[in-house]
């Protein structure tokens, strides 16, 4: 019996070693600077009343971006967009008079081969702006999409942390005009900063701040094997207490409402995570307040290790050959 006990109490030691091994890697510790008081503290700041609303064009919308590229630049990120800044502007469909700005921030893969691939961390940055005639008119959009811009936000800061960098190179990308019917993202799928056939996959964050404590949802999983790889990285990180799960509104067409889909009408494998819409949904009341920011901690945590898998991978995400031929339009 002794002997029992001492093996026991081996294998449990042995088990426990290896789970504070797995904790210890500078993968993972990368993953604990993604963190509630950090979330709270950007959608505050892209969701704040002096934002106004963010809409497009608007110097709220201005300010969200260079807020946007201010923390790129500090966690040591490139420049993508236009002549060497950090934003890429694009001409309204509405008024081409006027630009809106795209802020493309880019992580240098490390293999010398893979570097020359990308993936996108995408999440739009603007909303409606004010409503006339109410008391409370502006529209802070904290869930939608404060809670992707903070995403993206949090996730470069992860990424650029020393050892986490992954073979495979990143970009950071927060597009406007998503409202007014995706303007933004259309442009860079158009414009990219690299060869559109060299990003492998558009993983795009929209609303993840609200709703169930233990769930997301996870559009487009059954088009890929962008799915498959969700799936075996959620059942390695139990200790997250999120489950990523299929579309249950597939009647509302949401894979089609978000910058996404523009990536996926030109050949790019996409998941698109959310947690649902509200009452607060483009109302004044979507304030920051009600960002659960714990939760939203850990959807990006697991987001952030299934971006380590995608961008570490030796091939690239492969579609579905119905979906491919279903979605892609242009490839």
């Amino acid at each position: 019996m002794r002997s029992i006990l001492t093996l026991a109490a081996m294998a449990a030691f042995a088990s426990s070693l290896s789970a504070q091994a797995k904790t210890a890697t500078p993968v993972a510790k990368a993953a604990e600077t993604i963190t509630k008081e950090d979330v709270a503290h950007r959608v505050g700041v892209v969701a704040d009343d002096s934002m106004m609303g963010r809409d497009t064009p608007s110097p709220g919308l201005e300010k969200t971006a260079q807020y946007v590229a201010d923390q790129f630049k500090k966690f040591g990120l490139k420049p993508g967009g236009d002549k060497g800044t950090w934003f890429m502007r694009y001409p309204l469909p509405s008024d081409d008079s006027q630009t809106a700005p795209l802020t493309v921030g880019i992580l240098e893969g490390s293999d010398p081969k893979l570097k020359d691939e990308y993936v996108v961390f995408s999440a739009h940055m603007d909303h409606i702006g004010v409503s006339s005639g109410a008391a409370d008119s502006i529209n802070n959009g904290a869930d939608d999409d404060g809670s992707g811009t903070t995403g993206v936000m949090e996730l470069a800061e992860a990424f650029s942390q020393p050892g986490a960098r992954p073979k495979r190179s990143i970009i950071f990308l927060t597009v406007s005009g998503e409202e007014k019917g995706l303007w933004g993202s259309a442009y860079f799928v158009e414009h990219p900063p690299v060869p559109i056939k060299q990003i492998v996959a558009d993983l795009n964050i929209d609303m993840i701040g609200r709703n169930w404590k233990d769930t997301v949802v996870a559009i487009g999983k059954e088009h890929s094997d962008l799915g498959a790889t969700l799936n075996r990285v959620n059942a390695e990180h139990p200790e997250l207490g999120m489950t990523a799960i299929d579309d249950i509104w597939p009647d509302e067409q949401f894979y089609f409402r978000s910058d996404h889909y523009n990536f996926a009408k030109r050949g790019v494998p996409i998941l698109f995570f959310f947690t649902g819409v509200h009452d607060d949904y483009h109302q004044p009341s979507d304030s920051p307040d009600k960002i659960d920011a714990e939760k939203e901690a850990r959807i990006l945590r697991l987001i952030y290790f299934l971006g380590q898998e995608v961008a570490n991978a030796p091939e690239r995400p492969k579609w579905k050959e119905e979906s491919y031929k279903q979605i892609v339009t242009e490839p």
